[in-house]
């Protein structure tokens, strides 16, 4: 913890970054804690004692003195008596008509200057980054607080082994925006859980992303929330939102890139299997997940809720290009193949462990001549080696 700000775990990620040429660049939805981030590292930078300097793209002013160039924003910080070597933050970069050349620019003929900047979409930096950065920058994704973070932002010790059930409840049944996390009243997590897509919708989606139907955007929405956890068929979609193929596809595309949902890919040795195959639908909080399907917090284990909770986790802990699903002819399977170490790992997840059927994944272990294999549960007597709980996933 800097200064009170509490610490996350992609710090230790990024930590050797500091100080380097790169730029270091945030990727994240809204209200995920990008601006936390940012702020712990100015607080860790500042108590070695380094110059930093934050700014926030969300006021206009410091648009336009980025935006009319370098020699615009070099004059700004030496009128704020900068005259060192800098670490300076940018909030919401793609704010900026042309963030390439600028960033590029400063990289290249300001070694004195280290840039450390965040975009809430990723898909709006993708379309203003060009090929020109490519080499000076370094990316991490920020997602809600996985478990872990969210016993530490409620200053839960983690040995408390007694609790942690209860606890985990509570982060499936919530989600894990950091302002969420910090309020005890269901109302106003839900208000500031509404508040979230709201402004996501009217933000990202009307302004960064030009879609002018948001009402069909808003809809299908809502259905995508109710097939979390399950296959999704684009063709379906189109029958019951009224929408075409190719806009649909587009508007899939834009969730994914602004963090909201991800489609998981099927296992395969064969990348022309996995391209061809049915893609599962997962959305990364369950909370924004619970609010747009059900209009209200549930407390308690709905749906495909806990399935998309260990998602979230297994995203957090090993990264998104290591997870897929499996399933055989057979209609045999398997929630989760995890590529841990370059060793695969199949997950079951069952509320119960008593539900778990060990002949559902024997045909998995056979294929691939594999042992190794996690049931992740909550419910239910523990007594298998291979028994674990969400948290246990190491």
């Amino acid at each position: 913890m800097e200064n009170g700000i509490i610490k996350r775990d992609i710090f230790d990620k990024l930590e050797s970054f500091l100080g380097t040429k790169n730029i270091i660049v945030l990727h994240g939805a809204r209200q995920v804690g990008k601006t936390h981030i940012m702020y712990f590292i100015e607080k860790f930078l500042q108590k070695r004692g380094e110059e930093t300097h934050y700014i926030d793209l969300e006021d206009s002013r410091f648009v336009e003195i980025l935006d009319r160039g370098v020699d615009s924003f070099t004059a700004y910080l030496k009128g704020e008596g900068i005259k060192n070597k800098v670490t300076v933050f940018i909030d919401e970069i793609q704010y900026l008509q042309d963030p390439s050349s600028f960033l590029k620019l400063i990289v290249d003929h300001h070694p004195e200057i280290q840039l450390i900047v965040s975009g809430s979409s990723s898909f709006n930096i993708k379309s203003k980054f060009s090929d020109s950065l490519v080499g000076r920058t370094v990316n991490f994704e920020i997602f809600p607080l996985s478990f872990s973070e969210f016993l530490r932002f409620k200053k839960i010790n983690t040995s408390m082994t007694d609790k942690l059930l209860s606890l985990y409840n509570e982060y499936m049944a919530y989600g894990g925006y950091p302002k969420i996390v910090l309020d005890d009243d269901i109302k106003h997590k839900e208000i500031y859980l509404q508040q979230i897509i709201d402004t996501y919708i009217r933000k990202d989606i009307s302004d960064l992303a030009n879609v002018k139907d948001t009402k069909k955007f808003n809809d299908l929405l809502k259905v995508l929330a109710s097939f979390s956890g399950q296959l999704l068929k684009v063709s379906e979609l189109s029958d019951i939102c009224g929408l075409a193929l190719q806009t649909i596809n587009s508007y899939l595309e834009i969730l994914e890139e602004t963090y909201i949902i991800k489609l998981v890919s099927p296992f395969s040795t064969s990348a022309k299997v996995e391209i061809a195959k049915t893609p599962k639908i997962f959305f990364y909080d369950t909370g924004i997940l619970q609010m747009l399907w059900f209009k209200r917090l549930q407390n308690g284990n709905v749906g495909n809720i806990f399935e998309t909770s260990v998602f979230s986790e297994l995203v957090k802990k090993f990264g998104i290009e290591n997870i897929n699903y499996w399933r055989n002819k057979n209609m045999n399977e398997i929630d989760f193949i995890l590529n841990k170490n370059n060793e695969i790992l199949p997950i079951e997840v069952k509320s119960n462990f008593s539900q778990f059927k060990k002949s559902k994944i024997n045909s998995f272990l056979e294929k691939y001549k594999i042992k190794d294999f996690y049931v992740i549960g909550l419910l239910g007597e523990k007594n298998k080696e291979y028994y674990k709980y969400p948290w246990e996933i190491i």
